[in-house]
């Protein structure tokens, strides 16, 4: 069984409207990044992102379980020495309750660039107007799960898949040699039929010619070994002056 994995394809953007007019801001915000990141789906992957749009109207009537809207502090730091600034949450809901709701939800998505690209599909607003109407977002309560079809398709198991059929095969004819191109090779290739000894006859004059042949060789080569020595070695004659030659001439005149 492989592992399924989305693909961008598999990835279907909806739009939800959140009505947060009474909600608890941490419950809000937990059902906010749930749609956010996808959660709801079959086809979540923690490193994917396959949530949804979600615009929260009414952020103004958020309300906070116990103490916490007189003890809770929203803190603040320009990034300079001494430049903490630090608000209670009573007052940060009656003059921007929209930065309340965002900073409790971006709190619950991965701090890395893939929760800030999750992050950019929140709208906040402090009434009930948007300007997403164009969108048609789906009214959706807290706690209700939204039905998702975009599944793909599932592929048909092996035994049900329509077999292929066979393609013919093209018939071919092998050309075969006629008998008179085929004879000639075989009575070279085998002895000639008649007895054994023509047989014998053919043979022995094969080994005959072949015997003459290494004879010649031998004498040719022989040849060529008297005549380098002949040249190559020391003379045997002496050869007489032309002096000598003359006075006996003269001596048998």
């Amino acid at each position: 069984m492989k592992t399924y994995a989305p693909r961008a394809r598999d990835i279907e953007r909806r739009w939800y409207l959140v009505d947060a007019d009474g909600a608890v801001l941490g419950r809000l915000a937990s059902e906010v990044a749930k749609l956010l990141r996808g959660k709801n789906k079959p086809i979540f992957a923690p490193h994917a992102d396959t949530g949804d749009h979600v615009v929260v109207v009414n952020a103004r009537g958020v309300v906070l379980s116990g103490s916490k809207r007189e003890s809770k502090q929203y803190h603040h730091h320009s990034g300079y020495p001494g430049g903490l600034r630090s608000v209670d949450y009573e007052r940060l809901l009656s003059t921007r309750p929209s930065l309340a709701v965002e900073k409790a939800v971006k709190g619950m998505l991965p701090k890395n660039r893939l929760g800030r690209k999750m992050f950019a599909k929140l709208s906040v607003y402090d009434g009930a107007e948007h300007p997403h109407a164009a969108q048609k977002p789906a009214p959706l309560t807290l706690g209700e799960v939204p039905r998702w079809e975009g599944l793909p398709a599932p592929e048909a198991p092996a035994a049900e898949k329509p077999e292929k059929a066979e393609a013919p095969k093209p018939r071919t004819r092998t050309r075969r040699a006629p008998a008179e191109e085929t004879a000639p090779a075989k009575a070279s290739a085998k002895p000639p039929a008649g007895g054994g000894s023509r047989a014998k006859a053919a043979s022995g004059t094969a080994s005959s010619s072949t015997r003459a042949r290494k004879a010649s060789g031998e004498t040719k080569s022989a040849g060529k070994q008297s005549g380098a020595a002949a040249t190559d070695g020391p003379a045997t004659e002496k050869k007489t002056p032309v002096r000598t030659r003359r006075k006996k001439d003269e001596e048998e005149s």
